[in-house]
């Protein structure tokens, strides 16, 4: 009788650590995030490498990591939430509204603080509409989400009548959208804690574990007692509580609403959960990934504007990644199949 430690093919164990390895997407993403990084530090190192810069891109990409958190529960439960954008600023648009009521920019932190939290809880009643529409009145994500992307920005367009608020708080702008700590901006320790707090959850709690299992195999999850329908609004929920989170910070980033700037802002969020490694399909991904996929667009914003190319290229080139990051997806699906 053959033992199974006489079995054991050590180069076939070396071809199945080797097929796991090329199966980890975010092992990829951030090998793909540092050639990029090195090949405009190569080009530019006194403008590119400097600590400036560096605080710079991840300045301008904290925004959209959280509304890419969000968007990852989403799309791991195989839905899709193009509301972001348009949420992000409805949510602006109330706390900024609030906050020029209690005071404009003179206001203090009390003042401050109403405003944020009428925002964020505007963020999180799209969210649970959102919820709703999909997991109650069984309306495709992409459809429900369409609708409440035109209505949140037809209702701040409406309130503003179109014009962007301005007077907001001093201390929001000086402190949280260009105050620093030991160096690193306000906005990126938020985004940051962000990601790690949630990151956390989805990896490590029993609601991240219903969130991949909802993305698998939703009816399953279902037969083995997992109330879908609740969960699925509070997935949403959370996507628009944290568009809500993103529009206080778009606020104090810009200090004033921004109306017109946000609307490709739910195709980044999208661009960059799948970049880092999600499927579209449901069942997979990870805020590390979604870290690296925004970050990787940031990068290449920041190394093309240097190297002087047009701006415009940037789009070009998130679109071709996004579809080859796809591909790559569909034949990892027909991979697994297949086993």
């Amino acid at each position: 009788m053959t033992s199974m430690t006489d079995s054991y093919d050590p180069a076939e164990g070396g071809r199945g650590r080797g097929a796991a390895l090329l199966r980890n997407n975010t092992l990829w993403t951030l090998a793909v995030l540092v050639v990029l990084f090195l090949f405009f530090a190569v080009l530019r190192p006194a403008e590119f490498a400097t600590t400036f810069n560096i605080r710079n891109v991840l300045t301008e990409s904290a925004i959209l990591l959280v509304l890419a958190v969000g968007m990852t529960y989403v799309i791991v439960t195989a839905g899709i939430d193009l509301s972001v954008g348009s949420v992000l600023v409805f949510s602006g648009v109330v706390a900024a509204k609030t906050m020029v009521a209690l005071g404009g920019t003179t206001a203090g932190w009390g003042g401050i603080l109403l405003g944020a939290l009428a925002g964020i809880g505007c963020g999180l009643g799209w969210g649970i509409v959102n919820g709703l529409l999909v997991a109650k009145a069984r309306i495709p994500s992409l459809i429900a989400t369409l609708g409440t992307l035109g209505v949140s920005l037809g209702l701040a367009q409406v309130i503003t009548n179109g014009s962007d608020v301005n007077r907001i708080p001093a201390r929001l702008s000086n402190v949280i959208g260009f105050g620093l700590v030991a160096g690193v901006p306000w906005l990126v320790i938020i985004a940051g804690l962000i990601a790690v707090l949630f990151g956390l959850v989805l990896a490590l709690s029993r609601f991240g574990r219903h969130t991949y299992a909802i993305g698998s195999n939703a009816e399953a999850s279902r037969r083995v007692g997992i109330k879908v329908d609740r969960h699925l609004i509070k997935v949403y929920a959370l996507s628009g509580l944290l568009s809500g989170v993103a529009g206080v910070l778009s606020l104090a980033h810009y200090s004033t609403t921004t109306i017109a700037s946000h609307t490709s802002d739910n195709l980044g969020a999208i661009a960059a959960v799948v970049i880092g490694g999600a499927s579209l399909f449901g069942g997979v991904g990870g805020i590390g990934g979604t870290v690296i996929g925004v970050l990787i667009p940031g990068v290449l914003r920041n190394g093309l504007i240097i190297l002087g190319a047009q701006r415009f290229w940037l789009d070009v080139a998130v679109g071709a990644v996004l579809v080859v990051a796809v591909y790559f997806d569909q034949l990892r699906r027909r991979a697994r199949e297949r086993e």
